[in-house]
Order: C-alpha cells, then structure tokens, then sequence
C-alpha cells in the first residue's frame, strides 16, 4: 500500500456560469462558486475535494472566502504529517481546531477519501461499505420564477430527459402569491410527475400551518422545510398536521440534530447534504441514526460542481435508506465543469462513478480558466 502521509493541503476558488439563473428565497445565482481542495501525499498520491455554498453565506452561514480561509489557516496545517486514510480522526483534529464549519471541513474531508481510494485503486463507494444501488434517480430542481417559466423548463425535462420528479423553489413571494404559483405548476403537471415544494426556511409556523394544507390538497407530494431550522417543536406540529410527508433539511445539520428531530418527530424525511453535515462518513453516520427510527432519507445538493456531485453519489449509492432519490442535478446547471469525465445520467437518474477514489479527474486546463484571481 502506498504511504498515505499528508505532505500540503492547497485550495482555490472557481467561479462556474449557469445555464440559468436559479432563484431561491433570499438571492438569485447567475454562477455557482467552490473551494477546490487538493490533497497530495509523500507517495505523489492528489486527492480532490470539493465545497460549495447555494449561491452565498445565507444558507448555513459558511461561503467560499470562509471556507478557503478556514481549510488555509486552521485546517491544512492539523493534517500535515498524517495519515490520509484515518478519516474519523483527522475529523476530530479539525473539530477541535475549528468549531462548526462543516463546509470547509467537507471539501477537506473528500479530498482524502479520494487519494486513500486512489491508493487502494478502489472507488470511494467500497470505503463506505460498498454500493446499495448502481443509479439514483435525480429530482429536478426549478427555480423560484413565475409559473410559465418553470412550468416550460419541466414540460422539457420530462421529454428530454426523463425526469419524474420536480422541486420548486418557494419563499421569495407573499403566501398566497406562493401557493397560487405552485399549484399552478402542480395543475399543469398534473400525474406526470411528483411535484414538491423547498421553503428554505422562508416561512414562520403560524404562515406555514394555514397555507401548507391548501398545497397539499393541490397535489403537492412534499415539503420541504417550511420553517427555521431551529423550530424542531413547530416541525413536530407541522408533520402531524399534514399527511404528506415533511422533510427536515435545515433542521439536520449534523449528526446530533439528526437524534433530535427524530426524538421530536419533526421529519419524515432526512435532506442530507454532504457538505453541511461536514463529509461523507457524518453523512453516512446521519442517515444511520434515520435508518434506527425507520425514517427515509434523500439525497440533497448544495449545486455541486461533478466533483462534489460524484462525492455525494459514492455515499448516497451506498446507503440503503436513500430511497426518496436525490437531487444531484448540480453538473446539468452549470454551463461549463471542472473535471475531464463527464457523469453519466440516462433516463432521470445518475449513474454511481466506479472509478478508483471519486472516479473523476480535474481538468487543469478549465480549472486556470475559471479559477478566481
């Protein structure tokens, strides 16, 4: 086995044009941003990694200025002379250095987990317990726009691609203007496809308990966190409520969060995010403490470049109770990428990578293009 030692950790930021805009409750994103991370070892080894923030810091309060300067300052100089494969130690390392941050310790986190499987000539899945599933099926997400607009975009997805299932984004508008726009989209698709619904959070309890009911009477499958993340309680109320299912995403943001919604039956459904859980082991870990409760989970996406894309498809193909598909659909809005390979997606799904660590390679070339000066 070849050494594993961490001899330098180096980041940049990219700057990736969509195809699109896309448009969530609090900012509208004409290019996506990352950290990459490269992680070389004493044997010449390069692991890389990926982090991303949807579109700025109002997410989870991470961007990609922080991050860089987190992995530069605080993180890279924790890993220098370690073992790149010791994953769950070199975690607490970073914890114990940096609290919180999970962005920045998830971009570190899979640059690691792609030079131990590149060592080992084996694909990240096999170091995560091997594949469950060969494909995921892939939820398009549409923008928070008018309803033509992103009625037209999914009317092209369904033909073009195969797409069977739809997210809206929602929250930029008055309640009634909202719920009038989604059950428009929801009318036009009629059974053709599952539609549901992403708040971000935009709404309070007593907005989300008087307008969620008319959604779900129009047809919407899903909800997607309708209020902050801190309101495990309202949750609760809200899931008990309605008889469509409510997934928690904002509210599990680690491992611990994850027991917490559980024991106040605030989700029926999990959003993991590699990134905001802080890598792909915590991921894997809070699906596990989902899996004890019987709760189903999907996989969710930060709009991942195909690095974090394919990441993010090593663990979500590996988990058994990733069975609300994913969302990984962050490589078709962009209008230019960052790796050599394309991934493959045929028929609304994402085929799992197979090559040895993340089974993507960086395209040099576009990386000096896009990398921000």
């Amino acid at each position: 086995m070849s050494s594993l030692t961490i001899q330098s950790v180096d980041t940049v930021i990219v700057d990736l044009p969509t195809r699109r805009p896309h448009k969530f409750k609090s900012v509208t994103m004409d290019y996506q941003s990352y950290v990459i991370a490269r992680v070389r070892t004493a044997d010449g080894i390069e692991g890389i990694g990926e982090s991303t923030t949807p579109g700025g810091p109002w997410w989870g309060g991470e961007s990609v200025e922080t991050i860089k300067a987190t992995i530069d300052t605080y993180l890279a100089p924790e890993l220098i002379g370690q073992q790149a494969s010791r994953i769950d130690l070199l975690l607490e390392r970073m914890d114990r250095i940096a609290a919180d941050n999970q962005f920045a310790k998830a971009c570190v986190e899979m640059a690691l987990f792609d030079a131990w499987g590149k060592a080992l000539g084996v694909p990240v899945h096999d170091l995560l317990g091997g594949l469950f599933r060969e494909s995921i099926p892939v939820t398009w997400a549409l923008s928070a726009d008018d309803a033509d607009i992103v009625i037209g975009e999914a009317e092209e997805k369904l033909t073009a691609e195969g797409h069977r299932s739809f997210k809206l984004k929602a929250g930029a508008q008055r309640p009634e203007e909202d719920v009038s726009r989604i059950l428009s989209v929801a009318k036009a698709l009629g059974d053709r496809a599952s539609v549901r619904v992403d708040f971000n959070a935009a709404w309070d309890a007593n907005t989300a308990a008087r307008w969620l009911p008319k959604l779900e009477s129009g047809g919407i499958d899903l909800i997607e966190q309708p209020i902050p993340g801190w309101n495990i309680e309202a949750m609760g109320r809200l899931a008990a409520q309605l008889t469509i299912p409510i997934m928690a995403d904002e509210s599990v943001r680690s491992v611990q969060d994850a027991y917490t919604v559980c024991r106040y039956a605030a989700g029926d459904i999990f959003s993991l995010k590699v990134n905001k859980l802080g890598g792909l082991s915590r991921t894997k870990k809070t699906a596990a403490v989902a899996e004890s409760m019987g709760i189903p989970c999907h996989g969710g996406t930060s709009i991942e470049s195909s690095i974090g894309t394919a990441a993010a498809a090593h663990v979500y193909g590996a988990l058994p109770n990733v069975t609300f598909g994913s969302e990984l659909f962050g490589p078709k809005l962009l209008a230019d990428d960052l790796t050599e390979e394309s991934l493959v997606y045929d028929k609304g799904e994402l085929q799992v990578p197979d090559g040895p660590g993340l089974g993507v390679r960086l395209d040099e070339v576009k990386l000096a293009e896009y990398r921000r000066s």
